[in-house]
């Protein structure tokens, strides 16, 4: 259950700031950067992030991460489903 919360929050990430680099999603979730990779591979193996690269880009390492229409459909899943566990709660 842990890494479907981790990939929520990566996907929101993602969402509100599709050019962030991994180092700079590691830092506001507060996972390692190695955890960032893990996920991002996992999201796009699933078909739920597309990444792109910059060719022209002066920095080589600058990458766009953007939710495909599933990455999407799991991303508003997944918040109805956090909505319905903190309703419960309260």
């Amino acid at each position: 259950m842990k890494s479907i919360d981790d990939h929520f929050k990566l996907l929101r990430k993602l969402n509100e700031d599709p050019s962030s680099s991994q180092r700079k999603l590691a830092n506001e979730l507060g996972f390692s950067l190695g955890k960032i990779n893990y996920c991002l591979n996992e999201l796009k193996k699933k078909g739920f992030v597309k990444v792109k690269n910059f060719k022209k880009s002066k920095k080589k390492l600058s990458y766009l991460y953007m939710l495909t229409p599933s990455g999407f459909i799991m991303k508003k899943n997944l918040t109805i489903d956090f909505m319905r566990k903190k309703n419960k709660e309260y």
